[in-house]
């Protein structure tokens, strides 16, 4: 089963850091900043730490295990943190040189329903719990 981790990151400013993917014949649709855990990662936190440094060039501070989606020989965690700095212009990530990826643009969303209702952000599942726990202010507490 592939492990995928992501950092729902919450910013200083009362918003979310999210990844605009635009790629050639698809709407544009957002993700969770994350990736694959891999072998040389001690664990699943190690490896969204690696991400997060790899994706934005920032230091997260994981604050708890938010939520788990399982389905289709995946699971994919998703890990509440908190970010203060970061450099989209400094990411490493691989994927960003592979040809034919598209574009990858960062961009922070306020931590509102409406505006998480503006974005088509993927997995379905995970959208749907962002929203449920802003309109709760189950987020206020973490900033």
């Amino acid at each position: 089963m592939q492990h995928r981790v992501r950092a729902v990151l919450l910013t200083p400013h009362g918003t979310m850091l999210l990844i605009k993917r635009i790629r050639p014949g698809v709407d544009p649709y957002w993700v969770i900043v994350g990736g694959k855990v891999e072998p040389t990662d001690t664990g699943p936190e190690d490896a969204l730490l690696r991400e997060v440094r790899e994706e934005i060039a920032g230091e997260a501070e994981i604050v708890r295990l938010l939520h788990t989606i399982e389905g289709g020989g995946e699971r994919q965690d998703f890990y509440l943190a908190t970010i203060e700095k970061w450099s989209f212009e400094d990411r490493s990530g691989p994927e960003f040189s592979q040809e034919g990826r598209g574009e990858y643009l960062l961009e922070e969303i306020p931590l509102t329903t409406d505006a998480l209702d503006a974005v088509n952000l993927l997995p379905q599942e995970i959208a749907t719990v962002l929203r449920e726990a802003v309109a709760r202010g189950g987020f206020t507490a973490v900033r």
